[in-house]
């Protein structure tokens, strides 16, 4: 490893960013071009990096501070985000992505606030033992909900499965109808199991989060219900939207903590 890759560096090999670049909390949406939609929203923004898959803005929104970097698709590249976004002082970290719903009372447009995942990726297997628990930070799940309701958009709540391929690793059929050993009860089995969605990105992003003592959750807008068969590009703004003000709340939920002295959020503290 030569002095420009080495990982320690104050400016981040991979996404180019240094402390002086970032907010506490970032949003993670997977898409480069989606970094303009998030920002979109906010009060203010500036881009502060640009390499490979990875984007970085940073504003504010609602007065609070807040970036966005984009993470390309699935998790080994996420996880390079959140290692490196972490490095320079990043703490906060919500997925703004897009899935399959596999319940069939979900719509397209709804949102999917994942509390846990299933980890059918590999990059987490890398940092932990399997049986080891993909969970959202129960502040972040919180603050997405109370953020949601807010903006009057439909949620769910509830397990996402993360996975490694689009095609063959989602039950889909591969190239020339190609199946993988178990794709076509794959969708039925995880349906059963009250699994809520299907992206690739969510378990690795909490498992890592949990590991290093960081705040992570996900927030998903639902493309396609892999049940009813309805496919629509629809909700990514909502779930973008749901995330800023998401973090505006984390913002004055740690505000209320600090003046309470405590360390976690509960059901005692108000926001009013």
């Amino acid at each position: 490893m030569n002095d420009s890759e080495d990982p320690n560096d104050e400016v981040q090999y991979h996404l180019e960013v240094g402390p002086a670049d970032l907010a506490d909390a970032v949003l993670l949406p997977g898409n480069p071009e989606r970094v303009d939609k998030v920002t979109a929203l906010w009060d203010d923004h500036e881009e502060k990096a640009s390499h490979r898959e990875y984007r970085t803005a940073t504003g504010s929104y609602d007065g609070t501070p807040i970036s966005v970097t984009s993470t390309g698709i699935g998790s080994p590249s996420a996880a390079i985000a959140v290692e490196e976004l972490a490095r320079v002082g990043a703490d906060t970290f919500i997925r703004v992505g897009s899935c399959g719903a596999i319940q069939p009372e979900m719509d397209v447009g709804d949102l999917v606030i994942t509390s846990g995942a299933v980890r059918q990726e590999g990059t987490s297997k890398e940092y932990v033992r399997e049986d080891y628990p993909a969970v959202a930070d129960h502040e972040v799940v919180s603050a997405l909900v109370a953020a949601a309701e807010r903006l009057g958009y439909d949620y769910h709540v509830g397990l996402t499965m993360s996975a490694d391929s689009f095609y063959a690793g989602q039950g889909r059929p591969g190239f020339e109808g190609f199946r993988a050993a178990g794709s076509d009860s794959l969708v039925e089995e995880l349906r059963e199991a009250n699994v809520k969605n299907i992206e690739m990105e969510a378990a690795a992003l909490l498992t890592i989060a949990n590991v290093y003592g960081l705040r992570a959750g996900a927030v998903c807008s639902v493309y396609a219900n892999r049940v009813t068969g309805e496919f629509r590009t629809e909700g990514e703004s909502r779930a973008a939207e749901t995330a800023s003000l998401a973090v505006h709340l984390l913002a004055k939920m740690d505000e209320v903590k600090r003046e309470a002295g405590v360390d976690r959020w509960h059901a005692g503290l108000s926001l009013d």
